[in-house]
């Protein structure tokens, strides 16, 4: 018998005689730590311990990708909503984040314009980098890597969940940031699953790098980073945006 089978085979003796010698329920029972409390929200709201990104009335959270400093210049609707103002660039959390739960509501322009990569274009990047590609894929076709919620580039959503243009729709995101170590080396990849209105379409995706439109990903050490939205052009509008910190 080799080595290796000799041990697996002892270890597994040691875990019969020690559950042999359990006779009492509550003796595998573990009490400590307690969960905390938190406090689901209706209808997609934020629970009691997320971050509210924004509620429908300012941008205190965000401000402009071009200009840290300032404030965010994309156009705040009465129906609590904000639109992209194309050309005014994109826009980012005024905060950094890493692991999360991530809840973002979007809305492609009623009014269709465009096919393919022109329709309804917009992103959701994770610390800025990797992005989860917003886009009017209802009945529009484009490459498949570069369809409503793909890691841009990367990886083919499992399914279209597209509603119709003009309709609202959710993306729900759990994100685990990649891990590098002092000096700089990726030790381990960031994940992805992605719920698209309320449909698993990526499920713990191996982020491979950076989201690129020439070329391959990219690879460099980094710590927390804001949630960018991205401006390309299109009157794509967002609401309801919380996160919370895992």
């Amino acid at each position: 018998m080799k080595l290796t089978q000799f041990l697996s085979a002892a270890l597994t003796l040691a875990a019969l005689q020690t559950n042999a010698q359990i006779t009492d329920p509550k003796a595998t029972e573990v009490w400590e730590p307690e969960p905390r409390i938190v406090t689901p929200g209706d209808d997609n709201r934020a629970p009691s311990d997320a971050i509210i990104l924004f509620d429908g009335k300012n941008t205190t959270e965000w401000v402009s990708s071009k200009d840290s400093k300032a404030a965010a210049p994309w156009t705040v609707n009465s129906d609590g909503s904000i639109t992209v103002k194309p050309g005014a660039g994109d826009i980012q959390t005024a905060r950094s984040f890493g692991d999360c739960q991530l809840h973002i509501e979007f809305r492609a322009p009623e009014v269709v314009k465009g096919e393919g990569q022109g329709r309804g274009n917009s992103g959701v990047f994770l610390q800025e980098r990797y992005e989860v590609q917003v886009l009017d894929c209802y009945g529009n076709r484009t490459y498949s890597n570069g369809q409503t919620g793909s890691i841009y580039k990367q990886s083919i959503p499992l399914v279209n969940a597209c509603r119709k243009p003009g309709a609202w729709q959710t993306y729900d995101i759990l994100y685990t940031a990649p891990r590098f170590n002092n000096d700089g080396i990726q030790v381990s990849q960031g994940r992805v699953t992605v719920l698209h209105n309320g449909i698993v379409i990526q499920l713990n995706t191996e982020i491979k790098g950076t989201s690129e439109y020439i070329g391959l990903p990219k690879v460099s050490a980094h710590g927390k980073a804001p949630i960018r939205l991205q401006d390309h052009g299109d009157l794509v509008s967002y609401r309801n945006i919380w996160i919370r910190e895992l």
